[in-house]
């Protein structure tokens, strides 16, 4: 075999082996995909939506239209853990957020009490409360919505006997009535003979 046939075999296996084993200049799948990532935007914290918290057992004890026996059953549950829910949202179309309350018992976590407050230059205002327990107030894409455990004779505080859900629509100054939904729940859970236990607005 003469040294020009050599160098030709040899310039054909290299080749070959250029293609087979993968690793070729057009293999680019892993360095586009390490570049795009290098280059996905990160979002800034300061894009975040703000809100201003408040003292919301203060806002509640000073508040007219809170009964007094509820204020005087607003305790520290344990240390100085008091047993309330705050949410922060727009719910009166105001251009800062509203602050809604609930107020819980300390035993079993009831709703005893529900507040909305709205501000109103440097003060809160109270637009809406509720002390018919069990209630508990939430935000829904801009509604005010409110649970209502039902309970009939016998019942447990664990296995109600329905829930009613309240929409409420800001409207003008004042919260209207927008929808009302009643749930009658069954009797029996699992084919069991245990009541079905409570659907809490918490979830």
């Amino acid at each position: 075999m003469s040294a020009g046939t050599v160098v030709l075999v040899g310039s054909v296996l290299f080749m070959v082996g250029c293609s087979s084993n993968g690793t070729g200049l057009k293999d680019e799948g892993p360095a586009s995909t390490e570049s795009a990532a290098k280059t996905a935007p990160t979002p800034r914290a300061s894009s975040l939506p703000t809100f201003e918290r408040v003292d919301a057992v203060a806002l509640v004890k000073a508040d007219a239209k809170v009964s007094a026996q509820l204020k005087r059953d607003l305790k520290p549950c344990v240390g100085k853990q008091y047993p309330v829910d705050v949410t922060y949202g727009k719910v009166t179309a105001n251009s800062t957020d509203d602050v809604i309350v609930n107020v819980l018992s300390c035993a079993d976590a009831v709703g005893v009490g529900t507040f909305v407050y709205r501000k109103d230059g440097e003060k809160f205002q109270n637009v809406f409360a509720s002390e018919e327990a069990p209630v508990y107030a939430e935000i829904d894409r801009g509604d005010l919505v409110l649970t209502r455990e039902v309970y009939g004779k016998g019942d447990s505080i664990a296995y109600p006997s329905g829930q009613d859900v309240i929409t409420y629509r800001w409207s003008g100054d004042k919260f209207t009535l927008h929808d009302r939904v009643h749930t009658d729940f069954s009797n029996t859970a699992d084919g069991g003979g245990q009541p079905a236990p409570a659907i809490t607005s918490k979830g």
